[in-house]
């Protein structure tokens, strides 16, 4: 059971903190850090802030399947067409919404350069620019050595801004906060004569433009968001492409529908049974194509390459643990931490929450269980998963369809306000939609009267708040405009 402090019972502390990332979970942790009175730097080994949300055009071209042992050369995974599959309106920080800006992609699904630049927005926003050391390669964290064990954390970086080659530099923090994000390190499937096929084989993280595959027969394995995305792009300039599914269950609606409007240059596969040395590539069914390219969206595997926690943290089959709560490892809670693990959560709402909750355990404002709670707490919360037939892989997958982890999350460790339900209701309503209008839901929705209100109101409160950072300077007058301005942009 979580307990809050009374402060004058016991006094806050203020710890050096090292954050890892300095992306949407990064920057999440960042704030929340410093507003809880916290000595905070933030490691990023780019030369910006964004994290996955920042494009870039460069991929490892000697290793294009991300075969190689971690971590990967080029961490980014988007490709150039990206848009989001979520309504911008679920997205955005609690007191910083993600409203459309004049001369920017002010569509509700926008593309990955506007997710970018709203981040870049909010470092602005809260000065959390001041503490993020850019070009900084995290190349060890371990816990300081000492005749006791301590709970301090010896921080090994590199300035990868300097082509002379760097030296290391180590430093020591009182906590950790990993937020490295999980999109970057390929998870690849075995398939028998993958390691004697004659084409090529990429993974999506290496995947950009179409172009590359003009005029091939390709083949996408994996029927998650992005393969269907890669796999209509790539139909546009290939001679053929085959997209594998796992079963027919994957096979939905608007897939279908795609399927059959572009059935000369898109065919459904169900399974790859092998791979042959001389190009082929058989099918579960037993027939077989001659193919050029292979392209796995296959997903990521987390990776923490630099984390030396002498086996206290593992990663067996995509399942970081122990973690309570997908947060705290136990045995060295608090002084190190997770946040951004779990996927389908509203992001960044939900990072936020983590990053509060944390921050506080830091300061002495809130206490965790003892470490033989929290140990049980995580075993029972694996029994559960395996109860309920779900597979190790999908142990941080808490779903956005099953609201009470969100909401009793929130409720017990951070008193955060839930999720407001017209944000719910319009998430599945674009989940439905793009169930039936794979191509274009995006871009066509209609929406329900209580989301419509909802939406209307969240433009309202985004120009509120518009006009607030506009100063005292800003007249009666140029604040109704403001509103106006939010009203007619909905018209």
């Amino acid at each position: 059971i979580d307990m809050v402090c009374d402060d004058d019972i016991k006094p806050l502390q203020r710890q050096k903190v090292c954050v890892i990332g300095a992306g949407m979970a990064g920057l999440a942790s960042a704030r929340e850090l410093r507003r809880e009175g916290h000595d905070v730097t933030v490691l990023e080994q780019s030369g910006d802030v964004g994290g996955q949300w920042r494009y870039d055009p460069m991929t490892d071209g000697a290793d294009p399947l991300g075969a190689a042992a971690a971590p990967v050369k080029v961490h980014g995974s988007m490709y150039a067409s990206l848009r989001l599959i979520s309504a911008r309106e679920t997205m955005g920080f609690t007191d910083f919404q993600f409203a459309p800006k004049d001369g920017r992609d002010v569509r509700r699904f926008p593309g990955h350069r506007e997710v970018y630049l709203y981040l870049k927005d909010f470092c602005d926003a809260f000065g959390l620019m001041e503490l993020v050391r850019l070009n900084t390669g995290v190349v060890r964290v371990a816990l300081a050595p000492g005749p006791i064990p301590t709970r301090q954390w010896m921080v090994r970086s590199v300035d990868l801004g300097k082509s002379d080659g760097a030296e290391e530099v180590e430093e020591e923090f009182d906590a950790v906060v990993v937020a490295n994000g999980h999109y970057s390190q390929p998870r690849l499937p075995s398939i028998v004569g993958m390691e004697v096929w004659r084409g090529r084989q990429v993974h999506s993280h290496s995947y950009r433009v179409p172009e590359p595959f003009r005029d091939e027969v390709v083949v996408v394995v994996g029927c998650g968001a992005s393969g269907k995305d890669i796999a209509m792009e790539v139909r546009r300039v290939a001679k053929e492409v085959h997209l594998v599914a796992k079963s027919m269950e994957e096979v939905t609606q608007e897939l279908a529908k795609v399927l059959s409007k572009y059935s000369a240059s898109l065919h459904l596969q169900l399974h790859v049974e092998r791979l042959c040395e001389d190009g082929r590539v058989v099918f579960g069914d037993g027939s077989s194509i001659l193919a050029d390219t292979i392209i796995y969206c296959t997903g990521f595997n987390y990776s923490f390459p630099f984390l030396d926690t002498e086996g206290a943290v593992t990663v067996d089959d995509n399942c970081v643990g122990p973690l309570f709560e997908h947060v705290f490892p136990p045995s060295l809670a608090p002084s190190l931490s997770f946040v951004g693990i779990p996927v389908k959560v509203f992001a960044p709402w939900f990072f936020e929450a983590q990053a509060k909750w944390v921050a506080q355990v830091l300061s002495g404002k809130r206490t965790l269980p003892p470490e033989e709670e929290m140990v049980r707490s995580v075993e029972e919360y694996y029994r559960a998963r395996e109860a309920a037939g779900a597979p190790k892989n999908y142990t941080h997958d808490v779903s956005l369809f099953d609201t009470t982890f969100m909401d009793e999350f929130v409720s017990k460790y951070c008193d955060f306000r839930s999720v407001e339900k017209w944000r719910y209701e319009l998430l599945v309503s674009s989940l439905v939609n793009m169930f039936d209008n794979l191509e274009t839901f995006r871009d066509e929705y209609q929406d329900s009267d209580s989301i419509r209100k909802g939406v209307e109101e969240w433009h309202l409160s985004a120009q509120r708040a518009q006009a607030a950072a506009a100063g005292p300077a800003t007249t009666k007058e140029q604040s109704l405009g403001l509103l106006e301005q939010g009203l007619l942009k909905l018209s």
